[in-house]
């Protein structure tokens, strides 16, 4: 239990070093936790101006007000008419990996909207989403292909590096990440203003990872406490992580004001992805870059960094379902350092027995409940946000990421509650009025999910797995 140390240690930075940019933009640190090693760039070189202009115009409500090129259904013609091959324009930037994550960025907020500009069409029509375009033009496969190969992501759009964390900036800098200090880099609706329910959506994100910095930190102290079998120094990091995933759920909570539950569905065309989709039945052609279509998931919150990384502390024990390999196959779509990371963490923690340690005693025991408490609050309101927003919104069966809209979510949060019912029982139900407390809500909560799924499932017709 405390002789067992994995072969390689993971550097995990305490120096960020904002200024090299021959790292990549993400690694994983205990001051910025998951978030870029620096503030996202805005700006990209002049031989990338038209990519910019295009940009600039793309979004419904452009930053002075205007209706910009989605909002005249003109961004396809747009850029088959003005956008040139900057393939080798990329290349000449090749070794800047930090500029390397904002070309994809942008790339792939272009590919997205250009694929699925017809199927927004569509919905502000009141039709289905039908079809999205099915061929992405050189124009874009090529040049996102190779940034997105330089930076380490697949050449589609994905949460960490494209449309959340790496799509932030500073109004004031001396004011940091403050939410009222944030604004968008890019958006597809109305996401410019900042007091939009599209910037709300993505800014609360970015304002939820701003804690990761202390989480990071909590779970390597209880690693190494662990490894050293220190019992006090074990329970100061699993209280780190607790009071941590705290401040998440607090901010997460936030989501409600900052982006409303009934304008959700309109931005959200933007963001699906092909893997799974109606409206990409094949795949994708990537012309000039692949004769075969190619398939990928959407972005989703779902591909954050933080729950995963309390699952894999925690060794939280997934049923053996479909739904539990779609919940793997998103571990693909996340910087390779964060990967890499949540990879070691579980190694670590099940060469530790990090679990066992901690049931071993009364006080890590409670900790340990209160850690899966937290992880729990998480994805309910996952799971609050996804009926609110999505289920009452829309019939369309699958989430962006190309989950079941209806069992995936209900799928972990049912694990959870499970590990954290064998804990509380295992203990003889004596841990503390605080866990005596979250154990009351939790069986008053797990029967409502039961319900709530078993009626979804009922009217959209599809089974619980």
């Amino acid at each position: 239990m405390g002789s067992i140390t994995p072969a390689s240690p993971f550097n995990i930075l305490r120096d960020t070093k904002p200024d090299d940019i021959t790292l990549p933009a993400f690694m994983v640190s205990t001051t910025r936790g998951f978030l870029p090693r620096s503030e996202p760039i805005v700006k990209l070189p002049a031989e990338f101006d038209v990519l910019e202009s295009i940009l600039t115009r793309m979004p419904v409500k452009t930053l002075d007000g205007s209706p910009g090129l989605l909002a005249t259904f003109t961004l396809g013609e747009t850029v088959l008419k003005e956008l040139p091959d900057l393939t080798s324009a990329i290349d000449k930037y090749k070794g800047n990996l930090p500029l390397q994550n904002a070309l994809y960025r942008d790339y792939s907020f272009l590919a997205s909207a250009y694929l699925l500009e017809p199927c927004h069409e569509r919905f502000v029509n009141g039709e289905g989403y039908g079809l999205g375009r099915q061929t992405l033009p050189s124009v874009i496969s090529k040049p996102i292909s190779r940034c997105a190969e330089l930076a380490g992501f697949k050449p589609f759009m994905e949460y960490a590096g494209s449309y959340a964390l790496f799509n932030y900036q500073l109004v004031d800098p001396t004011k940091g990440l403050e939410y009222d200090n944030l604004r968008l880099i890019r958006a597809f609706e109305h996401g410019l203003d900042p007091k939009s329910s599209e910037a709300g959506f993505v800014l609360v994100h970015v304002d939820m990872v701003r804690n990761s910095g202390p989480l990071v930190d909590g779970v390597v102290s209880a690693l190494d406490g662990c490894a050293a079998g220190d019992r006090e120094s074990f329970n100061v990091g699993m209280d780190k992580v607790v009071t941590s995933m705290v401040k998440v759920n607090k901010v997460m909570d936030g989501m409600w004001g900052k982006s409303k539950p009934g304008d959700y569905i309109s931005f959200r065309t933007f963001i699906f992805g092909i893997t799974s989709q109606s409206m990409f039945p094949h795949g994708v052609i990537y012309e000039g870059v692949s004769d075969e279509p190619l398939s990928f998931r959407g972005e989703s919150g779902a591909n954050d960094s933080m729950i995963p990384l309390c699952d894999n502390l925690l060794d939280i024990t997934m049923p053996k379902t479909p739904l539990t390999s779609i919940l793997q196959d998103f571990r693909q779509y996340r910087p390779g350092n964060h990967r890499e990371f949540l990879e070691y963490v579980k190694t670590r923690s099940t060469q530790l027995s990090l679990k066992s340690y901690a049931l071993q005693d009364p006080v890590s025991s409670a900790l340990y409940l209160l850690a899966l408490n937290q992880v729990r609050d998480f994805r309910w309101r996952h799971w609050c946000f996804t009926r609110e927003y999505i289920l009452k919104k829309t019939s369309h069966p699958t989430a962006t990421g190309g989950s079941p809209i209806v069992t995936w979510l209900p799928n972990q949060l049912q694990a959870v509650m499970q590990s954290m019912v064998d804990v509380w029982e295992g203990s003889g139900k004596r841990l503390g009025m605080d866990c005596e407390e979250v154990m009351e809500r939790l069986y008053v909560q797990r029967e409502t999910l039961r319900k709530e799924v078993e009626k979804y499932c009922q009217e959209r017709k599809v089974e619980d797995n």
